[in-house]
């Protein structure tokens, strides 16, 4: 039936025609069916079928002879050309000049001199030949992307199924003609959207050779999996010298991969980067992260960290975060990072959890490494193996009362180790703190009152700075209550909000009579008595943006009135008290005595347009007279440029906190994915000591095809005074090589 449709429709569709309109016939497994003039639909011929015309068509024996506008379609190939033989009783075909072959499934375009084609079994020769195969793209973040395809040609090419063999070719992915890279070879085999290999083959960059490679190996498929050396890379820094590196990714399975790199630093040594991945099944997975240095001048070490997750099912769910690091000085002598050169700890914690209605439990081994200064053992360790915590959310007590009752809960073995003591190697310490909570309401007032009692059990307590093993209790009462007043809004011109918004709110807790006995573990230790009052405004400016209604400005102040100065006696003159109320007010530490007022607390922050944001922190100490830190970001973001601002300073006190007044920019013009030219600058510069901690300034080239990144950094650190010129060149689709690591580049 297909073949009398479609024998009807040539037939219907064949006005009067000149001599030079090509002629159809449609050949079918058993039969024939021909008409002239009308053409049918690329891709539309029923499979088994093939279609064929020509201005002219001559039949001998299997053999058709088609001249001039020849063609031979089927349900996977069009195969165009001056002149076609072909035979349809093997489906041997032999076209010659001007050869256009079209692979419906693939999608890739040949254009050649000749070809020697079996429409059957898809194998066939082409001579001088050029073509193009499609890309099949998933953006990455990091990776340079173009939608170009990949174009190929060759002095001939021959189709095996599925593949090709190009010899005495090239292949590139940038706009024909100059390209701007190439790849050139004697021998290419390519499985389009599968890999490509090239054998003995030369990368160009425009007319000049960059670089030889005996065997290369590139995977077409959308998320490669592959064995293989990685591209090598080469660099240079003021302190460790010429650098060299290569690499090795494995494979091992459909499940776990592994990446080695090694480095190696003319002044320094070598360098080992070992990254393990896995997933084991579908709710496991995990990475596991080792560096480690050969020093010749002493600063070597390691560092390694591992992160896992897991669903173990009933709701239960695992997951770790483990980090270890040999020494401060290691990190500071050969981190890409001045984020990660200025920090002193290192933590990790593994746990099992389950959540479910309001309720939360959690079984958990936590490590915490603080480094005090580079001194060989300097550091404070704190261990939980294990803790277990059991706490719920606010659940309400009876249905028809406003009542809610939460609590937290935890019992755990601890130690705490450092240069001046140590506990024992498993302390316990047990904790209940249930609390229950009401609101009430009258009219536009809201007023929230709550109980709380607090519990807490130490295997060991600390006596004139020592440790004795002498068991302490601890036992608080505490009550808290907040008013929130109706607050006040006034619109103006139908097109701004005013909105203020005050509160107040009293703490009260007692009972804890022996706060230097506790030790400092965490939060839980910091835990004292109070008497306090907090009183806070806030205002709100609101306005239509693109028919929403956005907040543009706020401005929030709050501070707090302490009735009891001494905080039941947890503050001691002359050093510096950290405490849960202070913290909870602000991180800068205040309490370096009695005192009856705690700073004000100034929060400004402004969006005036959906492109700019501003945020002023400032803390205004009254027993000061003056204000002790401020904090100040802006950003702003116009087309391809975005700019931010950050100063943050400390007038310190001795016994609190060291001064402190830096000040850090970053531009940005362009994207990782902008054609043409891109740039960064970002730096820290810190006024107290009139130096350039750290610099990086970015250029980036980008073609359709290809990208060049060179970057510039300056480090400036105790003990690490360091210039470094990395750089990358990235090829679109596929990947980069050079020093300029993805994670350090600013776009």
């Amino acid at each position: 039936m297909i073949l009398a449709f479609l024998a009807s429709l040539a037939f219907a569709q064949a006005p009067p025609q000149p001599s030079t309109a090509p002629v159809q016939t449609v050949l079918g497994p058993e039969g024939e069916a021909s008409g002239s003039g009308g053409q049918v639909t690329s891709n539309q011929v029923p499979e088994g079928y093939a279609l064929i015309g020509a201005i002219s068509q001559m039949q001998e024996g299997p053999w058709y002879r088609l001249r001039g506008a020849a063609q031979i379609e089927t349900a996977t190939v069009l195969l165009k050309a001056d002149e076609i033989d072909y035979n349809r009783e093997t489906g041997d075909a032999e076209a010659r000049g001007n050869v256009y072959l079209r692979h419906y499934k693939g999608g890739e375009e040949l254009w050649a001199d000749r070809v020697e084609y079996n429409i059957e079994d898809e194998t066939g020769r082409f001579f001088n030949v050029k073509g193009t195969s499609p890309v099949d793209m998933e953006p990455r973040p990091g990776i340079l992307t173009t939608t170009n395809p990949f174009h190929f040609g060759g002095k001939w090419a021959e189709r095996r199924k599925e593949k090709y063999i190009l010899y005495d070719g090239y292949i590139t992915n940038c706009r024909m003609p100059n390209p701007w890279w190439v790849l050139r070879g004697p021998v290419f085999d390519i499985i389009p959207n599968n890999r490509a290999i090239a054998y003995r083959s030369v990368f160009w960059m425009r007319w000049a050779p960059i670089f030889y490679m005996p065997f290369f190996y590139k995977s077409l498929e959308r998320l490669p999996r592959r064995s293989g050396f990685l591209t090598p890379n080469i660099g240079n820094s003021s302190r460790r010298g010429k650098m060299i590196g290569a690499g090795y990714y494995w494979a091992i399975n459909r499940s776990y991969d592994a990446t080695y790199r090694a480095q190696y630093f003319t002044q320094r040594g070598f360098a080992h980067h070992v990254d393990l991945r896995g997933k084991p099944n579908a709710g496991t997975d995990f990475n596991a992260v080792m560096y480690g240095v050969n020093d010749r001048l002493g600063e070597g070490g390691f560092l390694a960290s591992v992160q896992a997750r897991s669903d173990l099912g009933r709701g239960f769910y695992a997951r770790v975060e483990a980090n270890y690091l040999s020494s401060l000085v290691f990190r500071r002598a050969f981190t890409e990072s001045f984020a990660e050169a200025i920090q002193g700890e290192v933590h990790s914690v593994g746990y099992v959890a389950k959540d479910w209605s309001t309720y939360g439990l959690r079984f958990a081994m936590q490590r915490n490494e603080n480094t005090q200064s580079t001194l060989p053992g300097d550091t404070i360790v704190i261990r939980k193996l294990p803790e277990v915590s059991f706490s719920s959310r606010d659940r309400q007590l009876w249905r028809n009362l406003p009542f809610w009752i939460s609590w937290d809960s935890s019992a755990g073995l601890l130690r705490r180790t450092q240069l001046l003591f140590q506990t024992r190697q498993f302390l316990q310490r047990m904790d209940f703190y249930p609390r229950v909570t009401t609101a009430l309401r009258w009219k536009d007032f809201s007023l929230i009152p709550s109980v709380a009692f607090r519990g807490t059990h130490y295997g060991e307590s600390v006596r004139d700075t020592r440790i004795v093993g002498q068991d302490v209790n601890r036992s608080a009462r505490e009550f808290d209550v907040t008013l929130a007043p109706p607050s006040l809004a006034r619109i103006f011109d139908g097109r701004l909000k005013h909105v203020i918004e005050p509160r107040v709110s009293y703490r009260y807790v007692t009972g804890i009579t022996d706060f230097h006995r506790y030790i400092r573990f965490d939060e839980t230790e910091l835990y004292s008595n109070t008497n306090e009052a907090e009183l806070s405004i806030t205002n709100r400016i609101f306005a239509k943006r693109n028919g929403n209604v956005e907040e543009i400005l706020s401005w929030q102040l709050w501070q707090k009135r302490y009735f009891d100065p001494t905080f039941g006696g947890a503050v001691v003159e002359g050093r510096r008290n950290t405490l849960l109320s202070a913290l909870a007010l602000t991180p800068y530490a205040f309490l370096d005595g009695p005192r009856n007022y705690s700073p004000v607390v100034s929060i400004l922050r402004m969006s005036p347009r959906s492109n700019f944001g501003l945020e002023w922190r400032a803390d205004y100490d009254p027993l000061r007279k003056m204000v002790v830190n401020s904090g100040f970001t802006a950003d702003l973001r116009v087309g391809e440029y975005w700019f931010s601002l950050m100063h943050n300073t400390v007038r310190g006190v001795p016994l609190l906190s060291p001064s402190s007044n830096q000040f850090t920019g970053q531009v940005r013009i362009g994207n990782e994915n902008r054609r043409g030219w891109n740039a960064g600058f970002l730096a820290n510069y810190d006024f107290k000591f009139g130096i350039m901690r750290f610099a990086t300034t970015q250029v980036t080239y980008n073609t359709d095809c290809c990208g060049f990144s060179i970057q510039y950094r300056r480090i400036g650190l105790e003990g690490r005074n360091e210039n470094q010129y990395v750089f990358a060149f990235s090829v679109a689709n596929l990947g980069s090589f050079g020093t300029l690591k993805r994670q350090d580049r600013m776009f």
